[in-house]
């Protein structure tokens, strides 16, 4: 069954619709979905005493609303980073943490301006593209600053000084978000400004210091668990017929790499430390494209033991390969994944219990790739029923891309 709603851009509910919504803007990552559609969700499902999972923990949306709430929630995600992230802002903080935090952040903001102290930055590449030579300074003394910080405050106050330094160093850096993905502005190459910019990264820090230390106030009632675990072994992470709710957003397949969109912030705080290991851990992760795992795609076979349970599929790889055998193999691989991620999916949600994933399609070349169709296949292979598949908006790509909820529901 497909129900149809308006199908404008409805930015509302993209992540446009969360930021003024307290901790749901502190960063703008390029996996999030919109507060307001988990809400409607959760209003639909009752709760008594439920669990609601996010095996596809993303910015920590789903965990964030249902903290909010009072629900219990477990979210997962092979991304350690993205479980951090989430774990900060679900987590309740209290009067003596945002006082400490509020003193530290004086302390980083004297480390900005004292040009000449210790700095600290990764071994990104061409780290010139992202920060001008006196921007990448300033950061880097105000990251020298925060590491030392954490081992004289709380592991609260340590997080927040980071979410900080974060959405700081992107609001600096040379990218815009003006397109799907994060890319370069200009000519990709930063140049000194005419004015100081260690005064504008000031300025940016002492900025989104008051944001944060304001919306680190607001209420939370039930703190999540996050749990680090690979969504094609749910089972042995996360456990037998437990969840009564299931609200996610999986990678969706359009060969856009989550890891390279991440990355300045997994170099920033210790998750990444060279070009090899961003690769290896895209490759971990379902539909991941950076590096090694491009190569690896192309050279991936599928078991001859599993199909993707969907009858047009041989169709559309054909296609696809038409112009270009290695994206047909990584469309292949990421359904061939996703058949093993919805079987785990059955056997962790409670009977009677319910699922909706936010799935956008894609094309490739002149191939549609219809991915909402493709999930209602997999969630009736893996044993779901009442599946229906909601349209909810127009994404800003191409004419032909469009945003849906696809649920389903475990027999009593």
């Amino acid at each position: 069954m497909t129900e149809t709603i308006s199908l404008g851009r409805l930015e509302h509910l993209t992540f446009k619709g969360n930021l003024k919504k307290t901790r749901y803007g502190w960063l703008r990552l390029t996996p999030a979905y919109s507060v307001h559609l988990v809400s409607e969700l959760l209003d639909q499902t009752e709760m008594t005493n439920g669990v609601v999972l996010d095996p596809f923990c993303g910015t920590g949306t789903t965990a964030l609303v249902c903290a909010e709430r009072g629900i219990p929630c477990d979210t997962s995600d092979i991304n350690p980073f993205l479980l951090w992230l989430a774990q900060t802002k679900a987590r309740p903080y209290g009067h003596e943490d945002l006082e400490s935090f509020r003193i530290s952040l004086k302390t980083v903001s004297a480390a900005i301006r004292a040009d000449g102290e210790d700095a600290w930055v990764p071994s990104l590449h061409q780290i010139e593209k992202w920060w001008d030579p006196e921007t990448l300074s300033a950061l880097g003394r105000a990251m020298a600053k925060i590491k030392v910080l954490e081992s004289f405050v709380s592991q609260s106050v340590a997080d927040l000084l980071k979410v900080t330094f974060c959405r700081t160093m992107i609001d600096r850096s040379n990218v815009s978000f003006g397109h799907q993905s994060m890319s370069f502005k200009k000519d990709g190459t930063c140049t000194p400004a005419l004015f100081g910019t260690t005064q504008l990264a000031l300025e940016s820090w002492e900025n989104t210091s008051a944001l944060i230390a304001a919306s680190a106030e607001s209420s939370i009632a039930c703190e999540p668990r996050t749990v680090l675990c690979d969504a094609r072994n749910l089972v042995e992470g996360m456990g037998l017929d437990k969840y009564t709710c299931v609200i996610t957003s999986p990678p969706y397949p359009n060969r856009m790499s989550y890891i390279r969109e991440l990355r300045p912030y997994m170099y920033w705080l210790g998750y990444l430390e060279n070009g090899r290991q961003a690769g290896e851990m895209d490759w971990q992760a379902i539909g991941g494209t950076w590096g090694v795992a491009t190569s690896n795609a192309g050279k991936w076979q599928p078991p001859d033991d599993t199909e993707v349970p969907f009858e047009p599929f041989t169709g559309i790889l054909a296609n696809i390969s038409a112009t270009s055998p290695v994206l047909s193999k990584y469309v292949h691989k990421y359904f061939y994944d996703m058949v093993e991620h919805c079987h785990q999916l059955f056997s962790v949600t409670k009977a009677g219990g319910v699922v909706h994933y936010i799935v956008g399609n894609s094309k490739f070349y002149d191939v549609m790739l219809p991915v909402e169709q493709i999930f209602a296949a997999l969630f009736g292979s893996s044993g779901f029923i009442d599946i229906t598949i909601r349209t909810i908006r127009k994404r800003t790509s191409k004419k032909e891309l469009f945003e849906y909820v696809v649920s389903a529901r475990k027999p009593v």
